[in-house]
């Protein structure tokens, strides 16, 4: 069976460099996801519902977008009550945005690759 070498300019091709950590962990990304689709932001009860999290769990992402500077999280009061507000920053908007870029161009090399296979199948006898 032959070897396919690759092209030298297809060096890195599917290293996807902006597929971030951060943002790649499963609850992180429904955390961002939720954020962006509700840009004044969520209060935390609704972000924990949206993103089927315990509360532990979720402050404990929060804390990793935080410190990444993807989210802001505000307290206060409403109707003398404790609440805090989930918001996704302008920088973490643009990092998201960025990282869906990437994402969409793993979807298409992978649907790409998946045409070649199939076209190289055999024909079906008759």
């Amino acid at each position: 069976m032959g070897r396919t070498s690759a092209r030298k300019t297809d060096e890195g091709r599917f290293a996807y460099e902006g597929l971030e950590r951060v943002i790649h962990e499963k609850a992180r990304l429904g955390v961002l996801t939720s954020l962006v689709a509700h840009p004044k932001g969520l209060v935390f009860a609704d972000l924990k519902r949206l993103c089927g999290l315990t509360d532990g769990n979720l402050s404990r992402h929060l804390q990793v977008l935080l410190e990444a500077g993807l989210v802001d999280i505000l307290k206060g009061y409403e109707h003398n009550r404790p609440q805090t507000i989930c918001r996704i920053t302008a920088k973490g908007r643009r990092r998201f945005l960025s990282y869906l870029a990437v994402l969409e161009q793993v979807v298409r090399d992978a649907a790409e690759a998946s045409r070649d296979v199939s076209s190289l199948a055999e024909p079906a006898r008759a």
